[in-house]
């Protein structure tokens, strides 16, 4: 029993020092999906890549990290896919937003701007320049603001 015990320990702490080593940071776009490479060059075309972090996970699948030198982080699925854009205080590019979610937005909050957004099952959430995150569907339909237990 205690051979057991012992030998899935040993197992246990290989298999944690090995993930420990599976990520790995570059500055190079080529790391990237060609769909990713093509969303920094279209929304953010001056900024250059500050750095990459590729998370490679023993049971799902890669995902990237992407730091520019203006401040802005973009995270990506394995296919390339944005799933978030941080830009700090700097406002979105417009094209990021939905339709429906640009046009609630200067309908209803005219005085701030989208500076984050993330994409969901269920839609979208986005940060805005007070601080404050907001919740909207898959339709764009406004769900609420969200607090920081929800998130």
């Amino acid at each position: 029993m205690k051979k057991l015990l012992l030998t899935l320990m040993a197992l246990v702490m290989t298999v944690t020092a090995a993930n420990a080593f599976i990520d790995s940071y570059t500055i190079k776009k080529d790391a990237l999906p060609e769909e990713a490479q093509k969303m920094l060059t279209d929304y953010f075309p001056k900024a250059k890549v500050s750095m990459i972090k590729v998370d490679r996970h023993l049971l799902k699948k890669t995902d990237y990290d992407v730091k520019l030198t203006n401040g802005v982080k973009v995270e990506f699925s394995n296919k390339g896919k944005w799933t978030s854009v941080d830009c700090g205080k700097k406002a979105l590019p417009e094209d990021l937003l939905p339709n429906t979610i640009r046009r609630y937005l200067s309908k209803n909050f005219a005085d701030l701007k989208a500076v984050s957004i993330s994409k969901r099952n269920g839609g979208h959430d986005i940060g805005l320049s007070d601080g404050t995150l907001h919740r909207f569907d898959v339709l764009g339909s406004y769900k609420g603001v969200i607090t920081p237990e929800e998130k």
